[in-house]
């Protein structure tokens, strides 16, 4: 099948894939002539912090998994489920190396899958990360969705080449943005152009200070140069790179005039800043999370750490808990239980202003004693101190009762004398 086709294909035609599996055409050369993919969008450091600071924030919260009881909710510790996406998904790593790994995955090429390991009855015993780039989505002729994964000796040194088909059942899948619901495009073809430029502004630097700084000049001789790539090679090698300094002798009238064109003539170093900023908001990371400071004072920053959960964090999340409950659940276990990321730790304000509000908590009720210390991670108080009392101030009464006190008391004092 041919790019154009793959490109164009209709939606509504079971037998071909779905549309989007073919974002990877969007890859290749960029707009300043540099070749941007994932890993080499990764040697910006940006790109780079952008990418570990979001996989980092997503792997460290706590994830739980929940059953629903009589009385509410409750942590379903007992379930195997719990065990796997909470501590160890798998022999080899960790849940925070497995949801780093995914989470990555997801960033750079715009989808996240793991395989589903189940045993005879269904029930989920493992989940092994699977990369995106080897991973093709497709329809069967019956319209029902496969994938197909291309399994090398990169995996195992037993494997041959081959394509191992792999139902919905037995694969993981986390779609980031995408325009069918069903494949996320990445969001490194999307951002080709402003990541070439930061990658071609980089290299510019680098060649600028390799050469000590120095930009090219002209060689002016009055007469005619008969092997011009001979003087111009001799030049270099006695007088570029690490001999930039060295004093250069001319003959036969020879004379060298230097190109001043200063890095802040060509705006190199805003260029480099600007793309700092861009990349960040590719990610829609705050540029204080990245290392730019100019903007930033102590009065705004934990604002923009707030919002950096509110509306940074918080969609990846649930994107996280329903992809997750839709594709390691069956239908029962998708009416009784749901995982859950807790944020609650990332959204607490300092200390003062925490325990003010932990204050208008307990004088109002609706929260006791160990309520306020288990936020804390402090130990509880036993129920015979008190440790689960809810409180509230006396001198509070209704509207309508508000004189009642009032009135029987001057009938006290009437009746008394």
């Amino acid at each position: 099948m041919g790019l154009i086709s793959r490109i164009f294909r209709s939606r509504d035609a079971p037998k071909n894939a779905t549309a989007g599996s073919g974002y990877s055409f969007l890859l290749g050369s960029s707009a300043s002539g540099k070749s941007v993919n994932e890993r080499s969008a990764m040697q910006i450091t940006a790109v780079y912090s952008c990418v570990r600071i979001l996989s980092e924030a997503v792997a460290s919260l706590p994830l739980h998994l929940y059953k629903y009881t009589d009385t509410g909710t409750a942590k379903a510790t007992e379930h195997l489920l719990y065990f796997l996406l909470h501590d160890e998904p798998n022999p080899e790593m960790t849940s925070f190396v497995f949801r780093e790994t995914l989470m990555t995955h997801l960033l750079l090429w715009g989808n996240a899958y793991a395989q589903i390991i189940r045993n005879g009855k269904g029930e989920v015993l493992a989940l092994y990360p699977l990369m995106p780039d080897r991973m093709n989505v497709d329809r069967d002729e019956h319209g029902n969705i496969v994938y197909e994964y291309m399994v090398s000796q990169e995996d195992a040194p037993i494997n041959k080449a081959s394509t191992v088909k792999l139902s919905p059942s037995e694969v993981l899948h986390i779609p980031g943005l995408g325009f069918d619901g069903l494949i996320g495009y990445s969001p490194i073809a999307m951002a080709k152009n402003a990541i070439g430029l930061a990658i071609a502004t980089e290299e510019y630097g680098s060649k600028f200070f390799a050469n000590g700084a120095t930009p090219s000049g002209i060689l002016e001789y009055p007469g005619t140069v008969k092997e011009p790539e001979r003087v111009r090679e001799s030049w270099n090698k006695g007088f570029g790179g690490e001999n930039n300094h060295k004093v250069a002798i001319l003959e036969e009238g020879m004379k060298y005039t230097p190109i001043s064109i200063s890095p802040n003539e060509a705006q190199f170093l805003e260029t480099r800043k600007f793309q700092i900023d861009e990349i960040a908001r590719i990610f829609r990371v705050p540029p204080h999370m990245v290392g730019d400071l100019e903007r930033s004072t102590f009065s705004n920053i934990e604002n923009m750490s707030l919002e950096f959960v509110k509306y940074t964090l918080a969609p990846w999340v649930t994107r996280w808990e329903q992809s997750l409950s839709r594709c390691v659940f069956n239908d029962d276990e998708k009416r009784q239980l749901f995982f859950k990321f807790n944020v609650d730790g990332l959204l607490r304000g300092d200390y003062q202003s925490r325990m003010n509000g932990y204050a208008t908590a307990r004088q109002n009720g609706w929260m006791s004693a160990n309520d306020i210390r288990a936020l804390e991670n402090q130990d509880m108080i036993p129920d015979e101190e008190g440790g689960n009392l809810y409180l509230i101030n006396g001198n509070m009464l209704p509207l309508n009762q508000a004189g009642a006190a009032y009135e029987q008391n001057n009938n006290n004092i009437s009746e008394g004398g």
